[in-house]
């Protein structure tokens, strides 16, 4: 016999095992995906309220005239790739959907950043995604001060986020979205009968309400990202979950099928020492 049923039950268990493995990978990452998406709603919700908080602001100024990026202004890109393997092609659909980036490039994710120094790309500033979803709010907070600290105060850069979303009909998608400066003719609304009470000049309580709003929207694109690179994972594992179902059922009849042919081998081998015997 070519092949040793030893051999091929030992290579049964290791499939197992690695069956195992994919099972709790594929667990763990839905997991996260699912706290992801609880948080992205209050997330969502409290970019609203600052929204309709900046309307109001902007009726107390005397004449309110959105300051955007002069022209020529170099751009600069956030973009949100993974924190680790195991996605599939998640990170390379991110980065073909940057293409070539003209400005700076922020990159957030350990992985990510190995696949873009690959195609040459050299982020001016680069962090991990956070590790687990508690962290994602303080990985925004961390974009932000370093876009602040980055961006000229005099000049406004244009700033625009690439991060990834994964929907259930269409998998995963990818969506670039302009951060700064705030378009804040897009916040107008019609002036309330009553002025808010408020503490500070207009225009500083309206500059404070856009980096608070400027947070909000990082905190949604990095829960985006968070629930997506971890949806893509779902997926993978659910593909090798069903390669190793395959592998693993045809290893199964073959240890059956050598294990037959040994009895079968032994009953003959005992059948001829008896007729010798007789």
């Amino acid at each position: 016999m070519t092949e040793r049923l030893a051999d091929i039950s030992r290579r049964v268990h290791n499939v197992r095992q690695l069956e195992a493995v994919v099972t709790a990978m594929r667990g763990i990452a839905a997991s996260r995906a699912q706290q992801s998406r609880a948080l992205l709603a209050p997330v969502r919700t409290h970019a609203g309220v600052i929204a309709g908080a900046i309307a109001e602001a902007l009726a107390l100024l005397p004449s309110p005239a959105p300051r955007g990026a002069t022209p020529g202004t170099p751009g600069l890109l956030v973009l949100f790739a993974a924190e680790q393997g195991f996605a599939g092609a998640f990170n390379d659909l991110i980065l073909d959907a940057a293409g070539p980036v003209a400005g700076e490039l922020f990159l957030i994710g350990s992985r990510g950043a190995i696949l873009a120094e690959e195609r040459g790309l050299k982020p001016a500033w680069q962090t991990a995604m956070a590790p687990h979803v508690d962290g994602v709010l303080a990985l925004a907070e961390r974009i932000a001060a370093a876009l602040y600290e980055r961006l000229p105060a005099t000049r406004p850069a244009r700033v625009e986020m690439l991060f990834p979303v994964w929907s259930a009909g269409t998998g995963l998608t990818v969506q670039r979205r302009s951060l700064l400066p705030l378009d804040l003719a897009a916040f107008a609304r019609p002036p309330r009968r009553t002025r808010p009470l408020t503490t500070l000049p207009a225009a500083r309580l309206l500059e404070q309400l856009a980096e608070e709003y400027v947070y909000a929207e990082l905190c949604a694109a990095a829960l985006s990202a968070f629930a997506a690179e971890n949806e893509a994972r779902v997926a993978a594992m659910v593909a090798a979950k069903a390669n190793i179902e395959r592998i693993l059922e045809g290893l199964v009849a073959r240890e059956r099928s050598v294990r037959q042919e040994e009895i079968t081998a032994e009953v003959v081998e005992l059948a001829a020492g008896a007729a010798a015997v007789t």
